[in-house]
């Protein structure tokens, strides 16, 4: 076992400022703001699109108008909202707006504030465009949440203090849908925090087609236990609560194994006010993690999942009689992928599925009555979004092709032609229109920054929204180039690859290298794309930049991404320490001095590494790491693992405290003391191993910042941090 004494450097800059003397300040901070968020992020075409599918809205260059485009022609139109020009209420400004159904009203709101990483509070108002009055969404309820519009745009369903309210927008009455929410104990219309973070939502609620009833899910979450964390007073938004005592964030986190929220779902009736419970056969769902309406009102689309998340049921309720009917079931031996239901899209006459039953993610179009029509998607590539249909049948879609380090936006044809609609070399993305009309198409490539078109249904470019000149002049002059490879690892298994080496490179020199990892399962780092970040700075400084996607990770097919299935950790770090040897064989590669970096799972497969047998790194970098999958969230842990009853040895091997004494190098862990995705208490339980055995480790520690740990130079201080730590130990 090797034991390794690490410089402690926040001590010995207190000890410095103690005795009087000049407290180190690192060039990296300031050199490295132009390579990070948000310095470093391109601009992009703020649109979206009307309800009609022919037009848009675009915001004034002074952020106080709301213009109508044509999308055919460009064309200005008249102004949708202007906030110097409203009735009733007057506003200095909004950050954002809903637009209604049939765009007669906007919702527009100002002063959010954040509860957790996709969901927020604000003030809310509702502006009828003929006659510019803007008004309050609620005169009870100062803050508000999740609005969502009625199909006619006469109401708005919000949550207000865990409970739903439906505002009457022409009678400017507000009717309480549910009482019974309660802080910590019941949520409703809303989502807790495991369903927001793993499920991608913040709002379960959803209107009939007909405007008579309102579905939605109530969480009955006083079962889950409470966490805390400290807050303190900071300088980066001071809190000046906390000056002398600290304070405390607490809300409901379920850890692996642990009890959920009970979850059901309800339909309120808007004429009776009265509210009825829908059962399901064979007893209540333990995740309903989607729910829409399909044609009409007596089609509530319910998406359901057990516990283990391996069946995954969708039913078609009647809210009126609460009857309901399985019409689709997958089960799988590793896990149902979120993208099922995600991005399901329910048409007029049939719905859209994603399912990787035959070995890779493909969309499927079924009946109502549960008959499957087709596969909308083709054999052997993944399927990574679906973006709709048109009126004459024809479908929408994002995959992982023409290889798996592209992403190409398709049409499939009524006819089942593939038609790409983006350019099959890079990186594409879109966003499309109502009744998928017209889009817009983002892409770039690695040597190019994104540029934003609108363009017709058929692929054919109208005009462009955003070139990104400004922000290509600025950058691309410090761009080193990715260069693309491939490396087998230990059993043969072909992994893709990019390295970014340093200007002037010069090959009869032997440089040091840092891995970059993020290895999630599903994730992918190795793209066709533009990344402008801190990769960048290190190579301009003399270092090669590696990544390599290990197993587990996404876009080619449920065989490579599902054998981590209960083996979290496994593959990942078989493949990574492949990696640091395919570096080590590179003749212009130090092979004393290659380091490992990652952030959250990125975070934990370094410190997996860097307690490996025969740990080949000279330092590693874990940022807001998992240390043991016990401490991680139910939802996204027992997709992959189970739960720790089930899978006691899984989550033994996959924990790096257990193996935390066999630390084969110098390490630096770094996280936020207000992290409420992967908390404190995995580096600090980390620490207290590594110290009850003697052995030392460095740390350093941003008060009151979140997981993202950004804000007040933040982000450039991480990076910084990263590259003086490997400039001591590898240079």
């Amino acid at each position: 076992m090797k034991k390794h004494i690490l410089s402690a450097v926040a001590s010995l800059l207190c000890i410095m400022g103690a005795y009087g003397a000049t407290p180190m300040r690192s060039v990296a901070v300031s050199e490295l703001a132009p390579y990070c968020y948000p310095d470093n992020a391109p601009a992009s075409a703020d649109i979206t699109f009307m309800p009609d599918g022919k037009s848009y809205v675009t915001r004034s260059a002074d952020g106080r108008k709301l213009i109508i485009h044509d999308i055919a022609t460009g064309k200005e139109g008249e102004t949708l909202f202007d906030v110097g020009h409203t009735r009733e209420t007057v506003l200095d400004s909004f950050e954002g707006f809903i637009l209604s159904p049939d765009a007669s009203r906007l919702i527009v709101w100002r002063n959010s504030q954040a509860v957790y990483r996709r969901s927020k509070t604000a003030e809310y108002y509702v502006y009828e465009v003929r006659s510019r009055l803007l008004r309050p969404l609620s005169k009870e309820h100062k803050r508000q949440s999740v609005p969502l519009f009625s199909p006619d745009s006469r109401m708005v369903a919000f949550v207000a203090d865990n409970n739903i309210y439906a505002a009457k927008l022409d009678y400017e009455t507000e009717v309480a849908v549910t009482t019974d929410g309660k802080y910590g104990s019941v949520i409703n219309g809303a989502t807790d925090w495991t369903y927001e973070e793993e499920f991608g939502t913040t709002s379960l609620m959803a209107w009939a087609p007909d405007n008579l009833t309102l579905a939605y899910v109530r969480f009955d979450e006083s079962a889950v236990a409470l966490y805390n964390l400290p807050l303190y007073q900071g300088t980066c938004s001071p809190m000046e609560q906390y000056r002398l005592y600290p304070g405390t964030m607490s809300y409901k986190y379920p850890v692996a194994g642990e009890p959920n929220s009970k979850v059901s779902l309800h339909s309120y009736d808007v004429e009776t006010r009265k509210t009825k419970t829908v059962t399901f056969p064979g007893g209540e769902p333990y995740y309903i993690p989607h729910i829409q309406y399909g044609p009409d009102e007596t089609s509530l689309m319910a998406a359901t999942l057990n516990r283990d998340q391996n069946r995954y049921e969708i039913f078609r309720v009647n809210p009126k009689s609460t009857v309901s009917k399985s019409v689709y079931t997958e089960d799988s031996k590793a896990w149902v992928e979120p993208i099922a239901y995600e991005n399901l899209h329910f048409g007029e006459k049939s719905f859209f599925v994603a399912s990787d039953r035959d070995g890779y993610t493909r969309y499927y179009e079924y009946s109502y009555a549960g008959a499957k029509l087709r596969a909308v998607t083709p054999a052997g590539i993944d399927a990574l979004d679906f973006y709709g249909t048109d009126a004459l049948g024809n479908a929408y879609y994002l995959a992982a092709a023409p290889s798996p380090l592209e992403r190409t936006v398709y049409k499939a044809t009524a006819k089942g032609q593939i038609l790409p609609l983006s350019k099959t070399e890079g990186c594409a993305s879109a966003v499309f229109a109502p009744g998928c009309t017209a889009l817009t198409l983002t892409y770039s490539t690695p040597a190019t920054p994104p540029v934003t078109s609108l363009c017709r249904n058929d692929g054919k470019q109208l005009r462009v929204l955003e070139d990104n000149k400004a922000y290509a002049a600025r950058t691309v002059g410090k761009l080193q180039t990715k260069e693309f490879f491939t490396m087998s690892s230990d059993d043969g298994t072909e992994l893709n690859g990019y390295m970014v080496k340093p200007a002037n490179f010069d090959a009869s020199r032997r440089y040091p290298v840092v891995i970059s990892q993020y290895s999630g399962p599903g994730s992918q780092q190795v793209l066709r794309r533009w990344s402008f970040d801190w990769e960048q700075y290190f190579a301009s400084k003399g270092y090669i930049v590696v990544c390599v996607d290990g197993r587990g990770t996404g876009g080619r097919g449920a065989a490579f991404r599902t054998v981590v299935y209960k083996r979290l950790g496994h593959w990942e770090t078989i493949d990574q320490l492949a990696a640091a040897r395919w570096c080590a064989s590179q003749s212009f590669v130090d092979s004393s001095k290659i380091g490992i970096y990652g952030w959250s799972y990125g975070g934990y497969q370094a410190l997996m590494c860097a307690t490996a047998d025969n740990c080949p790194y000279a330092a590693a970098v874990a940022i807001a790491p998992v240390t043991d999958w016990r401490f991680y969230d139910t939802i996204y842990t027992e997709r992959y693992m189970l739960t720790p009853q089930q899978n006691e040895t899984g989550y033994n091997d996959a924990s790096v405290l257990l193996r935390a004494l066999h630390l084969g190098c110098p390490l630096l862990t770094m996280y936020g003391t207000a992290d409420d995705n992967v908390h404190p208490a995995n580096s600090l339980q980390l620490v207290s191993t590594l110290q009850s055995a003697g052995i030392l480790s460095d740390m350093y520690v941003f008060p009151n910042m979140n997981h993202s740990i950004n804000g007040c130079n933040a982000r450039s201080v991480v990076y910084a941090r990263m590259f003086e730590y490997f400039n001591k130990q590898m240079r």
